[in-house]
């Protein structure tokens, strides 16, 4: 029998009993690919759980943003979604990279044009870059740290771009395949290099008609859309919707086709039970975790012994029991997805303090660590948290009663996305519920949030470690996958356990219960892929 505090025993009773019996196995299936020919028309409603802090896709790192917003923008490469990892051209129709590694050409496709008639150019795409690589006048790019062994973008003619290295890098091609990566108009970032965190202009399938805050975004067919015969749908609406069960409800109730996010494994079977042949099922695993993000200028936490008893309080394996019932939270991993090629095993993962199957062992050790560590017998803090329900609240419950038993008294702090982002950002907290997301398996981005807060504008932890520096860019420029992995490790092994700056609580599996009635749409392992909208189309009723 295992032991709940109180409050993390109310929550459980309360989930499963909103859940409701089981239905058994999700019914209802996708056409496959091929089966049925598209049908263009009608309006496709998906839910967002939350609204986005800005419209900028090179500065935010939440689904809130891209979600409503990527469908009104091109990227200059995408992964495939029949196909994935393999890449694809969006934007560009061909690339070559140099025999040294050194540079990399992309020949753009003709003809595509942005919303507002102007042509797409490389001058385009180099100004997008520049942006992202090293951004002017305020604006922000929240994955510039993945971008560090470029050395120059170049546009020698109006079909033609070229990245020049410093070194070799084996993820060039996956960062340019970066979802994020909107191309903007360079006379637009000329005059004001934060216009598109307001507005909106692209060269995507769908043109913007309008954002009601509270309510929707919503989106139509755009004409002149460089792939002839798509998108299929005449429009898009995107419902923002706080409120887990008026989410479920939503898709159960017919007024929205899929929330693209994820829905928990009793929202699933809550649908499936109501809507039986009527819904389809798509599950995958995900390149996505909660973390616990420390600020290490404030005292206890600028002491490792204090961060690594944080850790150590939590019961990983146990957790993936309890957690993995009531919402999509599931594997225990470091900093790389578990099972990714070059993810830490688990027989090198249980090394690192935190992640051992000793959960009673390592809470004594938490213990004796705080006590160094100067750390009183009932300290209290507060937790900073999103107020997104899945699967932020149940974590950050479990994290509360985990860290009662090592003799902290934390409460939770729940702010909306843009408030929430603005406190991390300034340093307006101690401890707080974080994410790790990204839309692959790589290193350079998932190890690249964790560079000195000089190099990367997402580290909230607020530390600068010329160490952890060095090893990622010796790692991002090696080409043998064995000496590449092993320096990966290590650089966990830095940021978990030897310095505890912050780390990972559980990996989620991704749920998306859909309408049948949506076509032509397939799940990948992020929810940051895909979105663009322009393979949908919706079955006659639909």
């Amino acid at each position: 029998m295992h032991r709940f505090s109180p409050l993390l025993l109310a929550f459980l009773l309360a989930a499963c009993a909103q859940a409701g019996p089981a239905p058994g196995q999700p019914s209802g299936q996708q056409p496959a690919a091929g089966q049925e020919q598209p049908v263009n028309g009608g309006e496709l409603t998906f839910v967002v759980g939350s609204e986005p802090p800005s419209f900028d896709g090179h500065k935010e790192t939440t689904f809130a943003m891209i979600h409503p917003t990527a469908p009104h923008y091109s990227v200059l490469l995408r992964f495939s979604q029949d196909q994935y990892p393999n890449i694809e051209g969006d934007a560009a129709e061909s690339w070559t990279a140099s025999q040294d590694g050194l540079a990399y050409t992309l020949k753009l496709r003709s003809g595509i044009k942005f919303h507002d008639g102007a042509p797409l150019t490389s001058a385009d795409v180099k100004a997008t870059y520049e942006k992202i690589i090293n951004p002017q006048g305020g604006s922000g790019s929240a994955r510039k740290g993945s971008y560090g062994a470029i050395d120059k973008v170049e546009a020698p003619d109006p079909a033609t771009v070229v990245f020049r290295l410093k070194q070799p890098a084996a993820a060039v091609l996956n960062n340019l395949a970066s979802p994020w990566n909107y191309l903007y108009k360079a006379s637009t970032l000329a005059q004001d290099p934060r216009w598109y965190e307001k507005n909106v202009q692209g060269t995507g399938p769908f043109t913007y008609v309008e954002y009601v805050p509270g309510s929707h975004w919503v989106g139509k067919k755009n004409p002149d859309y460089f792939v002839k015969g798509k998108p299929y749908l005449d429009s898009f609406r995107a419902v923002f919707i706080k409120d887990v069960s008026a989410q479920v409800a939503a898709v159960r109730g017919g007024r929205a086709h899929v929330e693209f996010r994820s829905f928990t494994p009793p929202q699933r079977d809550d649908v499936v039970k109501a809507l039986g042949k009527d819904i389809a099922v798509q599950e995958s695993t995900w390149i996505n975790t909660l973390t616990v993000a420390i600020n290490t200028e404030k005292p206890p936490w600028n002491d490792p012994r204090a961060r690594r008893a944080l850790s150590l309080a939590l019961d990983r394996w146990e957790g993936s029991k309890i957690l993995s019932q009531i919402t999509f939270v599931k594997d225990v991993g470091g900093l790389q997805r578990p099972g990714a090629p070059l993810a830490m095993p688990e027989s090198e993962l249980v090394k690192i303090a935190g992640f051992g199957k000793d959960g009673n062992a390592a809470k004594n050790e938490a213990r004796r660590l705080l006590r160094e560590a100067g750390v009183p017998d009932g300290y209290s803090f507060q937790l900073l948290n999103r107020d997104i329900p899945a699967p932020y609240e149940p974590t950050a419950i479990y994290l509360i009663d985990q860290w009662g038993k090592v003799g902290l008294k934390v409460t939770q702090v729940n702010k909306e996305s843009g408030p929430y982002f603005s406190d991390m950002t300034a340093g307006n907290y101690e401890v707080a519920i974080d994410f790790l997301a990204d839309f692959m398996d790589e290193p350079d981005l998932q190890l690249s949030k964790f560079l000195s807060r000089e190099k990367s504008s997402v580290n909230y932890g607020r530390y600068s470690d010329p160490t952890l520096d060095d090893l990622y860019t010796r790692q991002s420029g090696e080409t043998n996958p064995e000496r590449r992995k092993q320096l990966a490790w290590q650089y966990e092994r830095r940021v978990l356990d030897e310095m505890a700056y912050t780390f990972p609580t559980l990996w989620w599996q991704r749920i998306i219960p859909h309408s049948t009635k949506m076509r032509g749409w397939k799940i990948m392992p992020s929810h940051y892929l895909n979105q663009d909208l322009a393979n949908i189309w919706l079955a006659p009723g639909g």
